[in-house]
């Protein structure tokens, strides 16, 4: 076959990604995003918005525990009794929950003075369970289940234990319930994140990243309205769980599997059909002879008798991430930041206990304090890249507890505390999301889950820790948050950007395209 002056020049105007065999034009999915489906059209924003709906199911399943285990209010029935005063030292029969022993866990098995520490028990092993489960469900959607299968998993648990929690008929049984409702719940952010931003282009992927977490804040705001209407703890264990049965029946009918996930498991006809239904549905079209390729070429051979392409697939497990110095340095670095940033984020959450307010008001106030963070972070996410606005979030919050640490809790000084911790939460939240993102493009699909796992199992262990660090008092919480945002930052400086750089398929394809950038700079200099 003769090729033309043009023919011959072509292959140098294109870029590694692309392969042309007898007119067969190969391209890798952002590729095909950008030029013939659209990054963000029609089919995108349904895909993300149902997707994302799981994470207000997270929320549910999480910030229940602040209604359900608060200690609620108690009134004087006898003598022996002193309004303002603990009842640990009163007689029993001299007081009574204002509004029912059924209101609360506290209330119900008297987890008060010396039971007192198993109300941050249970939420301990809660989160516990979500660190295990989130390693456990970020291999398996990358393995066999896939992001949707996973998704799909991780509800149908929640929804099941979510609901058993109410009928609980002691406190072990409920610490049993909880850890497993965890196991879950750590599965559905991850899950939920990767489902819906795979499908984006390079160009919005950033901005529709941060935007999924508008979706757990105003879970929260929700539930705190929930909470407010079904008082008694049992029957908010039912209502905030059956969101997650509805959503198994409404929603995951019509959310699609990954084209990503789809490549890189071989199965190259269930990608172009989607990618091709993607296009339609955008109003766009790919033209004939145009395919999907992963970026490691040698794992994208083309081959039978028959005309049809196979694709091997590709695989990668965290035995690979650990191997590779490359990705070994940027899983430790990860996980570090994870660990501190959720200590803080949950610390300031679990905080509002302490501060003696209208409990539904300021967990609804913190909620919406959130949003803005993400809106702010959206907008500079892709003008200033991943890397300083880690940094710089983190040090804002810093500033903020460091502000709560030295201050008084008396006086004007409370209400500077209270702002202090407002301000503290609006600036981690920003970290905490942007996380999500910045894990998820400093590794290829084949490990993506896997990695956005781990860094989610130690922001769990953060958040185990988290309502121990709470019950230090008033002010050494504070300053244990500023540390933590002070290291968080610092690490932070370690890892490389991500703004405007693809996102890999393949290991292979990751540490070549590494490479040749190191190996460009060398030749600059």
């Amino acid at each position: 076959m003769e090729r033309n002056g043009s023919d011959v020049r072509q292959p140098l105007l294109k870029s590694p990604g692309k392969k042309e065999s007898e007119g067969e034009e190969r391209l890798c999915i952002d590729e095909m995003l950008q030029r013939y489906c659209g990054e963000f059209g029609r089919w995108q924003m349904k895909h993300f918005v149902l997707t994302c709906l799981a994470w207000a199911l997270e929320a549910f399943h999480t910030m229940v525990m602040i209604f359900a285990d608060q200690e609620p209010a108690w009134r004087c029935v006898g003598s022996g009794c002193q309004v303002g005063s603990s009842t640990c030292g009163m007689d029993p029969g001299s007081w009574e929950w204002t509004e029912g022993k059924g209101s609360s866990t506290v209330s119900e098995w008297g987890l008060i003075c010396g039971e007192k520490y198993k109300v941050g028990l249970v939420q301990a092993i809660f989160f516990a369970g979500c660190m295990i489960g989130a390693g456990v469900f970020g291999h398996l959607s990358d393995s066999k289940l896939g992001r949707k299968g996973s998704l799909t998993v991780v509800c149908i648990i929640n929804a099941i234990f979510g609901i058993a929690t109410a009928f609980s008929p002691n406190y072990w049984t409920y610490v049993a319930l909880r850890f497993l409702t965890g196991f879950s719940t750590g599965g559905v952010g991850l899950c939920a994140f990767v489902l819906a931003t795979e499908p984006i282009g390079p160009s919005k992927r950033g901005v529709a990243g941060m935007s999924t977490f508008y979706f757990f804040s105003s879970g929260i705001a929700l539930l705190s309205g929930i909470a407010y209407v079904f008082r008694p703890w049992r029957e908010l264990f039912i209502v905030s769980s059956l969101p997650s049965l509805l959503f198994l029946l409404v929603v995951i009918p019509f959310i699609s599997e990954s084209p990503r996930w789809y490549l890189v498991k071989g199965k190259v006809d269930e990608a172009m059909k989607l990618m091709h239904a993607i296009a339609k549905t955008n109003g766009r079209h790919i033209p004939a002879g145009v395919t999907l390729a992963l970026d490691d070429e040698e794992e994208a051979e083309a081959g039978d008798n028959n005309g049809e392409r196979n694709v091997t697939p590709a695989e990668g497990s965290l035995k690979d991430v650990f191997q590779s110095p490359l990705t070994r340095i940027r899983l430790l670095l990860t996980v570090s930041i994870s660990f501190t940033v959720a200590i803080v984020y949950y610390g300031l959450s679990l905080n509002v206990v302490n501060l003696k307010t209208n409990l539904y008001l300021n967990v609804l106030l913190n909620a919406v304090a959130e949003m803005p963070a993400f809106g702010i972070t959206a907008v500079l996410l892709d003008k200033y890249g991943r890397k300083p606005l880690t940094i710089g979030t983190q040090w804002f919050s810093c500033v903020f507890c460091l502000v709560g640490f030295v201050v008084g809790g008396v006086g004007p000084w409370k209400t500077v505390r209270m702002v202090s911790g407002v301000l503290g939460i609006f600036g981690m939240a920003g970290t905490y999301n942007l996380l999500f993102i910045y894990v998820a493009e400093l590794f290829p699909t084949v490990v993506r889950n896997a990695a956005l796992g781990c860094a989610t199992q130690m922001s769990q262990m953060g958040a185990i820790l988290a309502p121990f660090v709470v019950v230090l008092g008033e002010e050494l919480p504070f300053g244990v948050f500023a540390v933590c945002g002070l290291v968080g930052g610092g690490l932070a400086f370690y890892l490389p950007e991500t703004l405007n750089k693809p996102l890999y398929d393949t290991m292979f394809g990751m540490h070549e395209a590494e490479s040749n950038r190191g190996r460009r700079r060398e030749v600059v200099c």
